[in-house]
């Protein structure tokens, strides 16, 4: 009573009902899933934060309930359009940057852009893949992901169709419901803007520019602050509803630490906040009413310590393309004219055709003009140039050494054939994938799949004619944005991020010791039972053969029914897989009763854990049993089961059952 009590009183389930948001009704012990992202947050990092004490809940998460720490690929490019296109619709290298030219329409790319993000998540669900977010819930993501309802999305803002549709006083009474959460809002919104102020005046001390500093100051609020709050109470409200699958995108680590550094104090601030966010969803899910969620934490990328290339040379990336051009035009005019005077002799002599010659200059001087307006889009450490196609392949060969060896861009990357291409540094050329390691190290976490990944992001057909990056290994990392932060390539660092799900998530046999966004998505549609394999908890690790230590547990499992009225035997077996005990000991085990659904649940545990397993009943009335088993992976047999002595002057006890097995352990 108490327990439907509370849930009536939620503000979550007011909020839906008065905002009249449909309800996903249906058996409590349903899947759900939440995913949280953390938007550019590395593994390094990640764990630099849980020693600093930065992310006490997560830590909680690991240490009390048996949540395993994973190393997470992002893919290339390292950016949040190509990791949730893959993990939304299993498409991988769906856009070769967050900023691209379409060759198409000529025109350039930029992912916040609604009219593009929409077309471009419009041909990844053409690909024939079912959409992760089905009837689901999306906040601040790239993508939709097909969700159902999209929210703080490029191209869903907000929530204007829903709160457009509701009456005055519904939306008073949700100001009203949300009081502390906006007064929450306010504090924190003031606190961000004085540390934002003092970040403005060390940034204009040194040496950024005035303007930029102060327009970054509500943006670097809003998004920190706000749209973080305004995801978790619409987060809340859809886990009171019962979607199947809620995705929300965290991105106030990401967005300071392109400003300041990723290991820098502001960046570090935002984790706290995210770490509350974290604990109140978690605890809305396990108060669900219509679904048994679990929630999934994990980042899409990392970022990198970076140096901007435009501070480090003094000059653009794009005036240094166009540089390396005019020394190819300078180059073609100077070898035309060698060539002009020798025909010039041989038309005297021939006496005549000078308008050959002179259409022959003008076209030349005509291509070389037209090759002087390249197109560049660099944000990160990934740039793609865009040559005229009227440039020969010598021409990419020359400004491609050009801009390695003069301007200092630390890789340039052209295709060669189908599967290869040729990698251009001041030290020399090389063969991707073929010479990877020469390049970007052995030692690299992901070194198995940089080169195909890279292959297929130059083989884009949307990447440029030149592909450049600005790290290999020995060299000091740059970004072709002003920024202190980086993603977008193969770095260690921004290719590292991390996945924080439960012990018993249900991922595929993997050949590395790694995910990456394909493994998290077939994991989910598994979870959820969208897959053709059926997840039903897994059997417990066995440590007793290694150790020789017999490790025992006992649990009363309350017939099956949870601390929060839920009836599901999974659960129970999820929770003893998670401890990987030897022998189980299970008290008030329920068989054949009605309050339990008939279900045999001494047989539906061991099923699921794939146990052998002994039940003696205390209780047996006509078909309904009720008392105790023992479960075990190890050879044993039966040694005694029977009813234990009761007290002559308490008839009305209880009765009372014991069971006895022996097991083997080395003999």
């Amino acid at each position: 009573f108490l327990r439907r009590l509370r849930r009536n009183l939620s503000r979550s389930v007011w909020q839906a009902r008065l905002l009249r948001l449909p309800v996903s009704k249906g058996s409590p012990t349903r899947p759900g899933l939440i995913m949280l992202q953390i938007d550019g947050l590395s593994h390094p990092q990640f764990e630099r934060a849980l020693k600093r004490g930065e992310l006490p809940f997560l830590q909680r998460l690991i240490r009390r309930e048996h949540y395993r720490l994973h190393s997470h690929y992002s893919g290339l490019p390292s950016t949040t359009p190509a990791v949730q296109a893959e993990l939304f619709y299993g498409v991988k290298s769906a856009v070769p940057a967050f900023s691209f030219r379409d060759h198409r329409s000529h025109a350039i790319v930029r992912m916040f852009e609604p009219e593009e993000a929409a077309r471009i998540e419009a041909q990844l669900a053409a690909n024939g893949n079912e959409a992760l977010l089905k009837d689901g819930s999306a906040y601040t993501d790239n993508f939709t992901g097909g969700a159902a309802e999209s929210h703080f999305c490029p191209s869903s803002m907000g929530w204007g169709p829903t709160l457009r549709a509701a009456n005055p006083l519904v939306l008073l009474v949700f100001l009203i419901s949300n009081f502390y959460s906006f007064v929450r809002v306010a504090v924190l919104l003031l606190l961000e803007l004085g540390l934002s102020l003092v970040d403005f005046v060390r940034g204009v001390f040194g040496g950024y520019e005035f303007i930029k500093e102060l327009k970054f100051i509500p943006t670097r609020v809003a998004i920190t602050i706000l749209l973080r709050e305004l995801s978790v109470i619409g987060g809340k409200i859809d886990i009171s509803r019962g979607l199947p699958i809620i995705h929300i995108n965290f991105l106030g680590y990401d967005e300071q630490s392109h400003r300041r550094g990723p290991r820098s104090l502001f960046a570090h601030w935002t984790l706290k906040g995210i770490d509350d966010a974290v604990a109140r969803l978690w605890r809305a899910a396990n108060h669900s009413a219509w679904r048994h969620y679990d929630v999934w934490i994990y980042s899409d990328h990392g970022q990198a310590a970076v140096r901007p290339y435009t501070q480090v040379q003094g000059y653009s990336l794009h005036a240094a393309v166009t540089a390396a051009i005019e020394k190819w035009g300078t180059a073609t005019r100077v070898h035309h004219v060698g060539a002009e005077g020798i025909q010039t002799q041989r038309v005297r002599f021939l006496g005549g055709k000078r308008i050959q010659r002179l259409l022959s200059a003008l076209s030349i001087n005509d291509e070389v003009e037209k090759a002087r307006q390249p197109v560049v889009t660099s944000l990160g450490s990934v740039g793609h140039v865009y040559l005229a196609p009227a440039l020969s392949n010598k021409a990419h060969d020359f400004i491609a050494r050009e801009l390695a060896q003069t301007h200092k861009v630390p890789v340039v990357l052209s295709r060669v054939s189908a599967g290869t291409l040729r990698a251009y540094t001041d030290t020399g050329e090389y063969r991707l994938p073929r010479e990877r390691a020469t390049l970007f190290g052995a030692q690299h976490p992901f070194f198995d799949e940089i080169g195909e990944d890279l292959l297929r992001l130059c083989e884009h057909p949307d990447a440029g004619d030149l592909v450049v990056l600005g790290w290999r290994e020995g060299v000091s990392p740059l970004s072709f944005a002003i920024e202190n932060g980086a993603h977008a390539g193969v770095m260690p660092e921004e290719t590292h991020g991390f996945a924080l799900l439960p012990r018993d998530a249900p991922l595929a046999v993997r050949a590395h010791n790694y995910l990456r966004p394909g493994d998290l998505r077939n994991a989910a549609l598994n979870h959820l039972g969208k897959t053709n394999q059926q997840h039903v908890g897994a059997r417990p690790d066995s440590t007793a053969a290694e150790t020789g230590m017999l490790r025992v547990m006992t649990y009363n499992v309350h017939s099956c029914i949870g601390m929060d009225g839920k009836l599901d035997a999974k659960r129970i077996a999820r929770v003893i897989a998670r401890s990987r005990p030897d022998v189980v000991a299970l008290q008030e085990l329920d068989v054949g009763r009605a309050r339990s659904r008939g279900m045999d649940q001494a047989h539906l545990i061991a099923r699921y854990l794939k146990m052998d397993f002994h039940f003696h009943p205390a209780i047996h009335v006509e078909e309904e049993r009720y008392g105790d088993a023992i479960l075990t992976h190890l050879p044993h047999r039966l040694v005694k089961t029977g009813i234990l002595p009761g007290l002559a002057d308490k008839p009305r006890l209880e009765p009372r059952g014991a069971l006895w097995i022996s097991v083997e352990l080395h003999g």
